[in-house]
């Protein structure tokens, strides 16, 4: 039987991943009075490749005033880089990488939010979501209103579907596969394969206890991943029937420019906060959330919730600015008729390598790079982009 007054909120958060977690544990240390709701329980198996960047890794800091625990992050300095057949080289210390299983990662993020006092809905699907009223209504009846709302539920976001009428762009997301494969020896590099899928790449991330393997690209572009992956997997000598595969959208390249309405905030995948050429999303994700609380904290503060969307589109803005970079950079690596130039370019240059591993790990941004990056290039690639 559904109660007559909703237990109110100033924030509730739907979603526990990177965006969700980063968000709850925010708004709550800001002295707001937060819920979190997910329709997994905690620990949950969570599909991803778990790229755990030294960009994720500040924003971790930043966050959550501590370091990831280091018994659920491996860390890597070496990268090995591919294209078809073709070895385009290996970098050896490079600033590291660590990778983790999200099973670790989100179960950490859960504990931190309960720690901070953010009231646990884990384990209860929305059974209806009001935005006009600005309640949330579970499976059992129970009505929560909010003052603000933060939808980090994912690239297949409720919360982006109530706003807009669909989660994504079909003609702009992307999508990737992966497995879980036995575990690599101890120095084995992480592993990038340009050109495994359409429009993206291949990966293998050696873990702990299992070597992550995927592939991704943008869906329009790729008419069979399946068939992609089982190619990928033949060359890394791995047998794997495609009934294993585990399938994933992936929204590089198409965040949303609004990404909200008034007191409803989107954050993480949910609104496309994705590397449109790394494909990296956790680090983005983390810091998403935790502007997106602090907008709703602004707002609150200020008497007028729904100046929430206004505040976080600000707070956004040099995110938002390197991914279009990003995206304008992207034919560069994986439009089909530069990929020559490209294989002979990266193979031959030390700089385009480390530019491409400084971008991953966050020590340098897109804006501040591009333009010295098209400046080494050869000039037949660089006349290929602009043909384009």
């Amino acid at each position: 039987m559904a109660q007559d007054s909703p237990l109110v909120f100033d924030v509730i958060v739907i979603g526990c991943g990177p965006a969700g977690g980063a968000a709850a544990v925010t708004a709550a240390r800001a002295g707001l009075k937060t819920a979190l709701i997910d329709k997994a329980r905690f620990p949950r198996q969570k599909l991803c490749g778990g790229l755990f960047t030294g960009r994720a890794r500040s924003y971790y800091q930043e966050i959550f005033g501590e370091n990831p625990p280091p018994e659920t992050m491996i860390e890597k300095s070496s990268v090995s880089f591919w294209q078809a057949e073709t070895d385009l080289g290996t970098l050896t210390n490079v600033p590291p990488l660590y990778l983790t299983m999200r099973w670790d990662l989100d179960y950490g993020l859960y504990r931190h939010a309960t720690a901070a006092g953010v009231a646990d809905f884990t384990g209860s699907r929305i059974a209806a979501l009001d935005l006009k009223k600005k309640e949330v209504v579970l499976p059992n009846g129970q009505h929560l209103g909010f003052r603000v709302l933060i939808g980090a539920d994912g690239v297949n976001s409720a919360v982006a579907r109530q706003i807009f009428g669909s989660a994504f762009d079909h003609a702009r997301i992307g999508f990737g596969l992966e497995i879980e494969a036995p575990a690599s020896p101890p120095d084995a590099p992480v592993r990038i394969d340009f050109g495994a899928a359409h429009w993206g790449y291949g990966w293998a991330f050696p873990k702990a206890q299992s070597t992550t393997i995927g592939v991704g690209g943008l869906l329009a572009a790729n008419a069979d991943m399946k068939a992609a992956m089982g190619d990928y997997l033949q060359k890394l000598g791995q047998d794997c029937p495609e009934s294993a595969y585990k399938g994933h959208f992936i929204p590089f390249g198409d965040f949303r420019k609004t990404p909200g309405q008034g007191a409803v905030l989107l954050a993480g995948d949910a609104a496309g906060l994705v590397d449109p050429i790394t494909g990296e999303g956790i680090a983005f994700a983390m810091k998403s959330g935790q502007l997106a609380a602090l907008a709703a904290a602004q707002s609150l503060a200020s008497g007028d919730p729904d100046k929430a969307l206004t505040a976080y589109r600000d707070a956004l803005r040099p995110l938002h600015r390197s991914l279009r970079w990003a995206t304008r950079l992207r034919p560069l690596l994986f439009h089909p008729r530069l990929e020559r130039h490209f294989r002979s370019a990266f193979q031959n240059s030390q700089n385009m390598k480390h530019a491409y591993m400084e971008l991953m790990a966050g020590e340098r941004d897109y804006p501040e790079l591009v333009w010295t990056l098209l400046k080494r290039l050869p000039h037949a690639y660089r006349r290929g982009l602009f043909r384009r």
